[in-house]
């Protein structure tokens, strides 16, 4: 037989634990056998590596032997049918415990149980008290029966296993499904869009913030299997396309747009493209990711008018407030210079001067909050 001995031996754990209705039926099928064959022992073996166990039998109430001296251990090496007509005759078998002593085994024959896959995994056999032979009915029947004790047994593990894969599966899905549900939750929990599109825009998965934007932006209600172009602004269309290929050629992108401008739905969207693979690695779509970013917009538009204002601010403060500052100064040099004799003429020079350093002051820290943007001073 083209098999190792470890192979063998697990073939014989599948059919170990047999459940009781296979049992009964096994049971079944020694009685009718030890009817058939005139016999006063039958048994149902299974050959394990230091045993032998009795898995139906009639006439017995023996579970398990040792392999070394069981008759059904030197069964399995056989094809076809083993007969022993007379133990004592028997060299291998005359000074064996089992006939030499309780059972006191005279005869014994025995048919191997094989697998679908081929593996010898035990035996059907009959036992008698004293010498004897088997007629050509007896032999077939055994033979047969044998058969239909291996498509039992066979036919229950397979059942159990089908069971057991089953119940694997059931705990499998338990586990899927509350994933699913913890996903869900914190997929629509956002409030940023999340769609899952194949190659052809079609609509695989959404969330609730991308039911509720196109429920109030389209009046429709979005369901899977729609086009998602048929709710892509028409003024972006062109580049939503271009950025979408380039996420089904595998890089992610993103890009902000201004949708419905003009509309009381307009705002300031930022659109993640990222491509989704297969368990293969093939990409079979694109996952988008839409934020809606019209504060920060707004942000940065208020920001900028600020700057401008400073900028305009600072002008103001070098050149308008500078100027007639400019003229104090030059007349009071035109007062030194004729040596006019004015009482007051330090005290003014002294007000004048520092006027000019409080205006180059004020330039020089309105330059520096709009060249390091610290806007919070005039936020």
């Amino acid at each position: 037989m083209n098999y190792t001995e470890r192979e063998r031996l697990l073939a014989v754990s599948r059919f170990r634990n047999l459940d009781k209705a296979v049992s009964k039926d096994l049971n079944d099928i020694v009685g009718l056998i030890a009817e058939i064959c005139e016999a006063p022992v039958a048994l149902v073996t299974l050959i394990d590596e230091h045993s032998q166990f009795i898995k139906a039998g009639t006439g017995t109430d023996l579970k398990c032997t040792d392999r070394g001296i069981s008759f059904c251990t030197h069964t399995i090496k056989q094809n076809g049918l083993y007969i022993i007509p007379d133990t004592l005759q028997n060299d291998l078998f005359k000074s064996n415990p089992l006939v030499t002593s309780n059972p006191d085994i005279r005869f014994y024959a025995g048919a191997t149980l094989i697998t679908k896959d081929g593996f010898a995994i035990g035996s059907l056999c009959v036992i008698d008290v004293i010498p004897r032979q088997l007629n050509e009915h007896q032999k077939k029947s055994i033979l047969l029966m044998a058969k239909q004790v291996v498509n039992m047994m066979e036919l229950s593990w397979s059942m159990n296993e089908l069971e057991q894969k089953h119940m694997r599966e059931l705990e499998q899905n338990i586990v899927i499904n509350e994933s699913e549900l913890k996903l869900k939750a914190i997929f629509d929990s956002t409030a940023d869009i999340h769609l899952l599109v194949d190659k052809t825009f079609t609509i695989l998965a959404f969330n609730q913030a991308a039911a509720r934007f196109i429920k109030t932006i389209y009046g429709h209600k979005l369901t899977l299997g729609n086009d998602l172009l048929d709710y892509t602004d028409t003024s972006i269309i062109k580049e939503f396309r271009k950025y979408f290929n380039v996420a089904l050629a595998g890089r992610t992108i993103k890009r902000e747009w201004l949708m419905m401008p003009g509309s009381p739905h307009a705002c300031w969207r930022l659109i993640t493209f990222m491509p989704v693979k297969n368990t293969e690695g093939e990409i079979i779509g694109v996952a988008l990711n839409s934020a809606d970013v019209t504060h920060h917009k707004r942000q940065e538009e208020y920001i900028n008018i600020q700057n401008e204002a400073l900028n305009r601010i600072a002008i103001i403060q070098s050149h308008e407030l500078r100027r007639p500052v400019a003229s104090l100064l030059g007349m009071m040099d035109l007062i030194k210079m004729e040596c006019l004799d004015f009482a007051y003429s330090d005290m003014m020079e002294t007000t004048i001067n520092e006027l000019d350093q409080k205006i180059k002051s004020i330039v020089k820290d309105s330059e520096q909050t709009l060249h390091g943007r610290h806007l919070s001073i005039v936020a």
